[in-house]
């Protein structure tokens, strides 16, 4: 089974590799979502896969270092695409959030996003 809760928060950032002129290359923000996916079984005892409130206590810090920052000036942020932001908070939860499956964040109100499933397993030779 895979659950999710999901954060919202509100930031500004440019890219700096946008050409000269572009809108992207100027401070601007956006209005974002963050969903973090879990996978597991729900126990017998308690049936859930993972007590939401739990998972939002861990989620707390991550919506704070977000929440109404300019994303460039946070360390692993300073070019934050998409891709960037589900990474950067994929490494800030991975050790705290058993089971954790995917991470989501978009901007609802451009329709896009970005999906991350967790670094690609090395493919060590046998």
């Amino acid at each position: 089974m895979r659950i999710y809760k999901e954060f919202l928060f509100e930031a500004a950032h440019y890219l700096p590799s946008a050409p000269p002129g572009h809108p992207n290359s100027r401070m601007h923000g956006h209005s974002f979502r963050a969903r973090v996916f879990i996978d597991g079984v729900p126990g017998d005892d308690t049936g859930y896969v993972f007590h939401f409130d739990q998972l939002a206590e861990m989620m707390a810090d991550a919506q704070d270092a977000l929440d109404h920052r300019l994303l460039n000036e946070i360390e692993g942020l300073e070019a934050p695409t998409l891709e960037r932001i589900a990474i950067w908070l994929w490494n800030r939860l991975q050790n705290r959030v058993p089971g954790l499956a995917q991470i989501e964040i978009s901007r609802d109100s451009c329709r896009e996003g970005a999906i991350y499933f967790g670094p690609a397993p090395s493919l060590a030779a046998e």
